[in-house]
Parts: structure tokens; C-alpha cells; sequence
């Protein structure tokens, strides 16, 4: 540690170059314990890092300090894979996503529904917005094929059992019908494997399209299907104080 201290740069000025938020904010969160380098709790802000060489983490996470971070909004259209490779061959969002460097989808679609997805370099950030406690609320307008009754509705509002366990309660309501379909607006905060589907079919409604709209603050408007961009300043702001970051 004292090496790291006499070599480095302040740490504050490094988790704020990874995308932790303002100087005086990542100073807040050292103050709090919230801080490792290599494994030791770390409450000094004058603390030193050599980000070549020290591991730091925050509340567990790794933090990427050498990589200034970047944050992208995609509109996939069905047919393609959540993932960077496909060892079959298969059409996946780098068939899209031409950005240089080593990003990564935040979360994921499954091949045939579309919508929006979230891809960045920071995977203190992407932690955040998965993981369920932080309750980043996910939209999504779903087609289900029948009639929908209030005693099915109840029960996906109120939590449907599958593999892994109990879904969390759900807002869902009807925004549209069309003949032999309903159509329905879904906002969760979990990120269960094909979820939405999952939870369409256990109570017999089976999902023919499924549309994610919004991710937090994050909107598909106005970015068209296929096409990408990297997101505004204003944008990573609402996306941080979304996560509890400032």
C-alpha cells in the first residue's frame, strides 16, 4: 500500500476518471468504506493508486481504471444475438455495433425480441444497472396471443413461480388489443433469463413480440431499429443518479 501511495495518482481523480462520478462524489464514497485497493479498505481520500498495477474495487466490484468510459444505446431488431460471438455462426449485435474497443452488452434480449440495449466499457456501472437491488426499472410493450382476465393479469403483477423461484411483483397493464391478441406493458426490475416470455407462458399467454422501450431513464425514442449512438452527457447523468451515483 505504501508503495501504491508513493507512486500513484489520488484516488478520487481515479474513480472519477472510471466513470464513478464527480471528484468530491468518489471522495464520499472512499469516506463511506465503500473503497479497496488490492483487498484492503481503503478510507484516506489522499490515497495513492497506480492504476497499471493495483486492484480497486468498490463494494466488491472490480473498477476498470485504465479505460476512460463510454456508454452506447443500440435498437436491436429481432433476429440477432445478445452476445459478442456465436461459435454457430449466427447474426449477433456486433453485425451492428461497429464502435472500436471492448465493449459489452449491459443485460440482455433474447434472439427474436428487440429493443433497446445498453453497451459500455464499465462493468462497476453495468453491475448496477443488472443486479436487482439497485431496482432499475425495464419497460417493454409485449403481444400476447388471447384475452388477457383480471385474475391473470393479478397474477403477473403480483408474482408467477418459475424455475429460479417467484418473480418479483410487476406493474402491467393493457395498453391495446388487436384481433386474438392483447397488448400489454411490462415494467420489472429483475433480469431473469427470458423472463417477460417465461412469465407470458405460465399463465397461458403466449409472447409474440416483445419491445423493450426504456431502461431507467434510457429511452429507444427517436433512435431507430438497428441503429446506434453513444449516449449524451445529459443521459449518463440520468443513468447515474438512476444508480445511486453522482
Amino acid at each position: 500500500m505504501k508503495e501504491a501511495e508513493a507512486r500513484g495518482e489520488r484516488l478520487q481523480k481515479v474513480l472519477a476518471a472510471a466513470g464513478l462520478g464527480s471528484r468530491r462524489a468518489c471522495e464520499e464514497i472512499i469516506a463511506d468504506g465503500r473503497v479497496s485497493i488490492n483487498g484492503r479498505v481503503v478510507l484516506v481520500r489522499g490515497s495513492r493508486v497506480d492504476p497499471a498495477v493495483d486492484l480497486v474495487e468498490v463494494d466488491g466490484i472490480r473498477v476498470d481504471t485504465q479505460v476512460e468510459p463510454r456508454y452506447f444505446l443500440l435498437n436491436k431488431p429481432p433476429g440477432y444475438l445478445t452476445t459478442l460471438y456465436d461459435p454457430h455462426g449466427r447474426p449477433t449485435i456486433l453485425d451492428l455495433f461497429k464502435e472500436k474497443g471492448r465493449f459489452f452488452p449491459v443485460g440482455r434480449l433474447d434472439m427474436e425480441s428487440h429493443g433497446l440495449l445498453l453497451l459500455t466499457n464499465n462493468g462497476f456501472v453495468a453491475h448496477r444497472v443488472t443486479h436487482p437491488s439497485f431496482g432499475v426499472d425495464k419497460s417493454y410493450i409485449v403481444r400476447v396471443k388471447g384475452r388477457i382476465t383480471p385474475g391473470v393479469l393479478k397474477r403477473l403483477r403480483e408474482g408467477v413461480d418459475l424455475e429460479e423461484g417467484r418473480t418479483s411483483p410487476a406493474r402491467v397493464k393493457v395498453v391495446g388489443r388487436e384481433a386474438g391478441y392483447t397488448i400489454l406493458e411490462f415494467v420489472i426490475h429483475q433480469g431473469w433469463k427470458r423472463q417477460i416470455r417465461r412469465m407470458c407462458d405460465a399463465v397461458g399467454l403466449p409472447a409474440t413480440d416483445i419491445l423493450r422501450t426504456r431502461l431507467g431513464p434510457l429511452s429507444i425514442e427517436r433512435l431507430p431499429e438497428g441503429e446506434w449512438r453513444e449516449m449524451t452527457p445529459s443521459e449518463v447523468g440520468a443513468l447515474f443518479k438512476a444508480l445511486g451515483l453522482r
